[in-house]
């Protein structure tokens, strides 16, 4: 049986965010929250392993009380338990200090239930930095598996897993000792639809909510106060000026092209 807890974060839609020319800050206001999608697929790993293996999937999240919806999201994609750490004193906090309640989160847990799997999506759109999963594990001192694209075993009497890495170009198989931590890319699997018996238990289900009282944290390192980043400004990259189309027939419009480029001195003219 297989004890498994799977970190997600809600988003905002990249596709809907502006900024604001004046701040330079995100525009969140009409900006709807979504998983973040590296998540949900590492929520489908979890679930699909214990529907192999048996198990258990918690769902654990970071954030206001308004990402309970990505709980709830998690819980419809088959996990058995959702806990949401919320408390005004995370506000602000970095990779770090993120990585270091959930790391404490995670500990909780395991007391209850010693965990055997940690999965975490690569990177969470919204900041990209792809450092969070990695500093769980190092808190916890698990098998750090990072850009796994599939799993192809997990031994519980042996205590490892095997997986494949996605390297740029090709990929790498490594086993690990169990308890590990993945971080999932989505080629891993393809997302099922949820049953609607499973989403409509997952709009009744309790979502726990654990505070910093509920972790035994150090103040120093939760919040602005344990975050040595902090972002200083966001803005838009420059729009890129159209591409200049060179009209006519084949031949002629490459005879154009040719000296277009010579012009621009990207070529020589022999």
């Amino acid at each position: 049986m297989l004890q498994m807890v799977v970190c997600v974060k809600q988003v905002p839609d990249t596709a809907e965010v502006r900024i604001d020319p004046r701040t330079n800050t995100l525009v969140r206001a009409g900006v709807p929250a979504i998983i973040n999608p590296f998540d949900a697929h590492a929520v489908e790993a979890a679930v699909r392993l214990k529907e192999k293996y048996g198990g258990r999937v918690t769902a654990l999240s970071m954030g206001p009380p308004q990402a309970a919806e990505v709980l709830r999201r998690a819980l419809g994609m088959g996990a058995d338990r959702a806990i949401l750490l919320t408390d005004r004193a995370f506000a602000g906090s970095d990779t770090l200090a993120t990585s270091y309640i959930l790391a404490r989160a995670i500990e909780v847990i395991n007391r209850e239930t010693p965990v055997d799997l940690v999965f975490c999506g690569k990177q969470a759109i919204d900041g990209d930095t792809a450092q969070v999963g990695p500093g769980i594990a190092t808190r916890l001192g698990f098998t750090q598996l990072t850009y796994c694209m599939a799993i192809d075993a997990v031994d519980l009497e042996q205590g490892y897993i095997q997986v494949q890495r996605k390297l740029e170009g090709k990929r790498e198989i490594i086993r690990g000792r169990l308890p590990a931590l993945l971080t999932v890319v989505k080629d891993l699997n393809e997302l099922r639809y949820p049953s609607l018996p499973a989403l409509i238990r997952a709009a009744r289900a309790t979502i726990t909510t654990w505070s910093k009282d509920n972790l035994d944290l150090d103040p120093a390192q939760i919040g602005l106060k344990g975050s040595p980043t902090s972002v200083r400004r966001i803005f838009a990259p420059p729009a890129r000026p159209g591409g200049e189309i060179i009209p006519g027939e084949p031949r002629a419009a490459a005879v154009a092209l040719v000296a277009r480029l010579v012009q621009m001195k990207v070529i020589a003219d022999k």
